[in-house]
Parts: structure tokens; sequence; C-alpha cells
């Protein structure tokens, strides 16, 4: 009987498996967010192009610019994880781009629609201000120093972005679409 329930122990820490560390968490979120980046930079296009506000249009003309160098960063990022660079679907960018999607047909030309598509902006790049917040603070708590300042320089950018949004929508976009809202009263 002894023999028994050694033989099943010892069958059941080689079925078990291995036990996943902070660095597997963090080349998976790495995936999740590379996905995100690539997602975004089909999707500004087609945001730029549905703005009615050429303000609009260029800011998100500018984060296209950057979104394609913040791939280039987690480009590197990967290979100092000895990784390559490759994505996994992440159904919460997904979700986000579908909202956005949805704004631009049931908006399309009506005079809420930067408004919308700027908030769908704003849910993408709040997302992204938490993914690279969370992976700068692994990259240092795993002992790298140069990932942690390639991801800490793309979530400047992301906030720097986030603001420019929220100016946007303070000073013109919000208060244009409430305009027409009264002047379609009156």
């Amino acid at each position: 009987m002894a023999k028994r329930a050694k033989k099943k122990r010892a069958t059941s820490r080689r079925t078990r498996p291995p036990q996943k560390k902070l660095s597997d968490l963090f080349h998976e979120t790495l995936k999740d967010i590379y996905f995100a980046e690539n997602k975004i930079i089909k999707t500004l296009p087609k945001m730029a192009k549905a703005a009615q506000s050429k303000d609009l249009a260029n800011a998100f003309n500018k984060h296209l610019r950057e979104t394609q160098g913040q791939v280039k960063r987690l480009d590197q990022v990967f290979r100092m994880i000895g990784k390559p660079a490759r994505g996994k679907t992440c159904d919460a960018i997904n979700g986000i781009a579908d909202e956005g999607a949805e704004i631009m047909r049931e908006f399309k030309g009506m005079p809420a629609l930067d408004a919308g598509l700027l908030a769908a902006a704003q849910a993408v790049e709040h997302y992204e201000i938490s993914r690279y917040g969370t992976l700068r603070t692994w990259a240092e708590e795993l002992g790298m120093p140069d990932a942690a300042k390639l991801l800490q320089a793309t979530l400047e950018e992301e906030e720097a972005t986030d603001h420019t949004l929220t100016e946007l929508a303070t000073s013109v976009i919000n208060l244009e679409a409430e305009q027409d809202e009264v002047a379609e009263a009156a």
C-alpha cells in the first residue's frame, strides 16, 4: 500500500503544470499590449477619416505615428526577454474598437460623432495607461531597468495623448456637439 501511495504522489507531481511566475505574466501581458497596439494602428486611420474636426483628426494621426514608435519599443522589450514579438488576442481592445466602430456607424455625420470618437479614443488610452504602468512596475521588480525605461517612455506618451484628448473634449469637441443640439432645439 505504501508503494502505491508513493507512486500516486510521484505521478501527480509530474502531471501538475509548472508554476507560472511574474516573468510569465509579464510576457503574457506584453503579448496582450502588442496585439492592442497593432490593432490601434489599424483603427486610428479610420477614426481620423471619420472625425469631423480637423484638430481631432490631427490628434489621431499624431498618435498613429507615436503608436508605430511604441510598437518598435515593444519589439525591443521582447528582444530583451529573448522572446519573439508576437501578440495574443486582446478581448478588451477588441471590445473598445467595436464600440468605436459602432459610434462611427450610428453617429456618422451627426454633431456628436467627434465627442463619441474622442470618448472611444480615451477608453483606449486608459486601457493602455493601465497596462504600461503595470508592465513598467513588473519590469522594475524583475530587474529589467532598460525595459522599464522603454515602457515608461510609452506610458508618458499615452498619458500625454489622454491629456490632449481631454483638452480637445473640454475646449472644443463637446462644446460644439452641445451647441449643435441647442441650435436644433431652437
